[in-house]
């Protein structure tokens, strides 16, 4: 059995959108802070959404992943700070947190805007998925016929 390496990362051609070298990827994510009291498994999804952007130097496609961690870390924020919370959808957290002044409404209206990308892009690979599957077993069954 023969192991394959995987080459050493190089740069994304677009973090020099933003950044000049890695080492100023530390820089731009230094004020990204997990706040005192935010529960355990948000703050471990902040701190790896951190992690990810500074990685994102060497996969550009890591910064979208930050998006949708951060806002599973809102989720969980939003139904530990929010008692009726349950199983509401996150729309419907994101505009109590801004009925009851969690949020603010500038914060609520970005948050809804990441929560409709997410959304479109779990549409989207969903769509992608199931027409791959199909593609898939229209071969099976044809292969088999």
């Amino acid at each position: 059995m023969t192991t394959q390496r995987l080459p050493f990362p190089v740069p994304d051609e677009r973090a020099h959108l933003f950044v000049d070298s890695y080492a100023d990827m530390h820089e731009l994510v230094k004020d990204l802070v997990v706040p005192v009291g935010v529960p355990e498994a948000a703050a471990t999804v902040l701190r790896t959404a951190r992690e990810l952007l500074r990685q994102s130097y060497y996969c550009y496609e890591f910064s979208t992943v930050v998006v949708m961690h951060s806002l599973i870390a809102v989720e969980i924020v939003l139904r530990y700070r929010i008692p009726d919370a349950g199983k509401k959808p996150l729309y419907q957290l994101i505009k109590q947190g801004a009925d009851d002044g969690i949020l603010t409404a500038r914060q609520a209206e970005y948050l809804d805007y990441g929560r409709q990308i997410r959304n479109g892009m779990a549409s989207s690979a969903a769509a992608s998925a199931t027409v791959s599957g199909n593609t898939t077993a229209s071969r099976e069954m044809i292969r088999h016929h």
